[in-house]
């Protein structure tokens, strides 16, 4: 077999893929076919045997349906194995499609990386997870898959990641090529094509995707697969498009007498005919293929095999000629990305196999002795392993060796800054408070600024990153020539270089969230801790939202921005206008949502949510920001050293009181969130000349002071902050207005507190263009609204 070597990508900055790489020894070099058959046979019972322990092995308390997925593992095994048996390196990361998981778990316990007692524990808490989880499974799992689409395309901003951090930090450890492993049915996902798109992708050299083409999704065969069109866009994008449609047995065949009519029926039969043929006896097979138009010379060539012979060629497809595919692998070019389309049966190798139902349905016990056969397995010892002394035993020992990896040594403890000291006079938004942080934390904090990455899609300098991008640079693959360097006019100094510290995407939310999620799991993979930051406009946070949800339930942990927001982007109408992102944050799992008011706030916020990014244990954020300027003399921000720290605690916290200015005796609350803090205010004093006492709450963070209620009589060890206990004194209950930009049900728990009657002011219709006081007025949510709800209160 030729050898191909890999080449360094283009980019100097980015790591050479076989840089540090274990040099497999000669007889891996040398591949043998007919012993990873043998270990393809073994994982191909293991996969199966791991879903049906899971499913008749062990007690039902339930009678719900366990699950598992057979057949689409099936179709993975010998493209798994000539990754993993041959092909792959320690350096290398794979992102394995979600219903393949058994394969993974099977390919890991042959190679010594997962205990035998999870063997029974698919889908069982504390076992193994239905999909890999890279956070949950006990075995190596690179990427969290599950998530259609999403999952695979997070080994290509992983290498993006990558590539970012050799390029910051030098002594950053090398890697190899990222693969996805990706069912042909992803391919309808958008996020597969957004990714695909993005102009830096075309140079990533080091990322491979496999698609398993078997034609069929989960309730049928696919009748048209239209592989023309998809290498079409592949090609489009850059990438180098390889098609395995045949194994090199049926090849030889289409070489001789009747071949190439033989090759023009079975790639002229619809997808369900060719399925059917897979179904019947295998004496059937010749007419099924001669029809009604096969000429003398192809009977003469299906005549000249026998049945079993014949019932293999038809099934001799690309994806399952391990040696082709071993040799593809090796071959691929390594300056642009491939995309390697496998032509497979869903199934194969089951009595299962192309059956268009086969998707989730499991194997009879009867079926699984048959397969334990078949497979040279005895079902009275299910997991046992190769004997010490076969060929795939001595495989699986080194091949286990080579891939093992070592812990990362992380990156050196980093104290960022509670704040920066610096004074907030005049009037400003929290966007604009967020430009001003990002630039002066270059100066004030070069360390912690230092593993600072900024993202958006497009947006940059309209969420305020003008300055830090001046100071830092945009980050790209490839370094552009700046042909606006000599323009005295230029604002926003855009100069792509390779140690730039901002990376600008296209319109693309979810190629955003997806990036953050990786550049925010460096720590982890590489023990190179990065803070990422990524903006966006508020209204589009639920175009990111499941992206952005698995990126943090894989490990990743960045801080996502979304401003402006609410209908205080009056101007922009309805469509620009969010709504339910206050309880979207709120909502998050392993994420603590902020909305603060003033430019302090947010300062203290801001530095306090990026301390919990890139450590173990630590939790993504989500800031909601507004355009709108806010006096910061409203928030009364003490000059004590001692009470500015305790105010600074309370908002890190998610809120505090402000001095009442009215009457001591506080007859109703008036609780606030962001931009609209300067109405709450304004009712107060507005009741505070009524005679009415009215307490002031502002909240930074609502989702804080939710965890703080729902830890009240909680048994569990460990407690959290008594925020809420602080804002609402149990001994002191007076009614509540809520109020924010936002659907009102975000803040209605507060109730609960001390039971108080309510009133929760907020947006629940689509909005329209109008200026800041009409489009409050439009949805109650002005200062008249609070006053007007507050004496209501006060009447019943």
């Amino acid at each position: 077999m030729t050898q191909i070597p890999r080449a360094t990508p283009p980019s100097p900055n980015a790591p050479d893929p076989s840089a540090d790489a274990p040099d497999p020894s000669a007889d891996a070099r040398d591949v043998d076919v007919a012993v990873l058959r043998d270990i393809s046979r073994r994982v191909l019972w293991l996969s199966a045997a791991i879903v049906d322990a899971a499913n008749r092995g062990r007690p039902n308390r339930t009678g719900i349906k366990v699950g598992g997925h057979q057949a689409s593992s099936a179709s993975m095994v010998d493209i798994m194995v000539a990754l993993w048996f041959h092909h792959l390196t320690r350096l290398d990361r794979v992102s394995v499609k979600p219903h393949a998981s058994p394969v993974l778990h099977a390919i890991n316990y042959l190679l010594g990386d997962l205990d035998p007692k999870y063997l029974t524990t698919l889908r069982a808490k504390g076992g193994l997870q239905s999909y890999p989880s890279r956070t949950k499974d006990p075995d190596t799992v690179d990427f969290s898959t599950g998530s259609v689409g999403i999952g695979a395309t997070a080994a290509l901003w992983a290498a993006i990641s990558h590539r970012y951090l050799a390029s910051q930090f030098p002594g950053t450890p090398p890697a190899g090529r990222f693969v996805s492993l990706l069912g042909d049915a992803e391919l309808d996902e958008g996020a597969i094509w957004e990714a695909v798109a993005d102009p830096q992708v075309a140079n990533l050299g080091e990322l491979l995707w496999v698609v398993d083409l078997n034609r069929q999704s989960l309730d049928r065969i696919v009748p048209d697969i239209q592989i023309e069109r998809l290498q079409g866009m592949f090609s489009a994008a850059g990438w180098q498009v390889v098609v395995l449609k045949w194994g090199r047995d049926i090849g030889e065949l289409f070489t001789r007498p009747g071949g190439e009519e033989l090759r023009r029926r079975l790639e002229g039969m619809p997808n369900e005919e060719y399925q059917r043929m897979l179904r019947v006896d295998s004496s059937e097979i010749t007419e099924r293929i001669m029809g009604e138009t096969g000429s003398a010379e192809l009977r003469a060539l299906l005549a000249s095999l026998t049945a079993e012979q014949l019932t293999a060629a038809v099934r001799d497809l690309g994806g399952h000629d391990l040696g082709l595919l071993v040799d593809t692998f090796e071959a691929v070019d390594a300056h642009r990305p491939t995309v390697v389309f496998a032509y497979t049966v869903k199934g194969r190798g089951l009595p299962t196999e192309g059956h268009p139902h086969n998707h989730s349905a499991l194997l009879t016990e009867a079926q699984m002795g048959s397969l334990a056969q078949s497979c040279g397995v005895g079902q009275d010892d299910p997991w046992r392993v190769f004997e010490p002394d076969t060929a795939a035993a001595g495989l699986c020992a080194r091949r286990g060796e080579l891939l093992r990896r070592t812990p990362y040594a992380p990156s050196p403890p980093l104290s960022v800054p509670v704040t920066l000291g610096h004074p907030h006079r005049k009037p400003a938004s929290t966007q604009s408070a967020l430009g001003r942080l990002l630039a002066d934390l270059v100066r004030d904090a070069p360390e912690t600024a230092a593993r600072v990455v900024t993202c958006s899609p497009d947006v940059a300098s309209s969420t305020n990153l003008g300055g830090w991008i001046n100071k830092t640079g945009v980050w790209s693959v490839i370094e552009r020539f700046d042909w606006f360097a000599d323009d005295a006019e230029r604002v926003l100094r855009w100069s792509e270089v390779h140690d730039g510290q901002h990376i600008q995407l296209g319109i693309a939310e979810v190629n955003l969230v997806s990036l953050a999620g990786e550049l925010g799991a460096t720590w982890s993979r590489w023990g190179q801790r990065l803070i990422p930051i990524a903006t966006l406009y508020d209204p589009f946070v639920s175009r990111a939202l499941e992206p952005w949800s698995y990126g943090i339930y894989a490990g990743g942990q960045s801080i996502l921005v979304g401003t402006p927001s609410g209908v205080t982007l009056s101007p922009e109408g309805g469509a620009h206008q969010s709504v339910t992102t206050p309880s979207i944050g709120l909502e998050q799992p392993s994420c603590v949502a902020w909305e603060p008011a003033f430019a302090q706030d947010l300062e203290w916020c801001f530095l306090h949510a990026m301390n919990q990014i890139g450590v173990p244990g630590g939790t993504s954020a989500y800031f909601r920001l507004s355009t709108r300027p806010v006096d910061p003399a409203l928030a009364r921000v003490p000059e004590d050293p001692a009470l500015r720290e305790r105010r600074r605690l309370q908002a890190v916290a998610g809120g505090y009181r402000l001095p009442a200015p009215g009457p001591a005796d506080e007859q109703v609350t008036l609780v606030g969130v962001g931009a609209i803090m300067p109405e709450v205010i304004a009712a107060a004093d507005a009741l505070a000349g009524l005679g009415v006492g009215a307490g002031v709450v502002c909240l930074t963070s609502p989702d804080l002071v939710f965890r703080s209620f729902q830890q009240r009589g909680a048994r569990t060890a460990g407690g959290g902050s008594d925020i809420i206990g602080e804002l609402f004194p149990p001994l002191r209950p007076a009614p509540l207005v809520t109020v924010l930009d936002g659907h009102p049900h975000t803040l209605s728990y507060l109730a609960g507190a001390r039971g108080d009657r309510i009133r929760c002011l907020g947006v629940t219709e689509f909005g329209q263009s109008s200026d800041l006081t009409d489009a409050y007025a439009l949805h109650g949510i002005g200062t008249d609204a609070i006053v007007d709800a507050a004496l209501t209160l006060l009447d019943r």
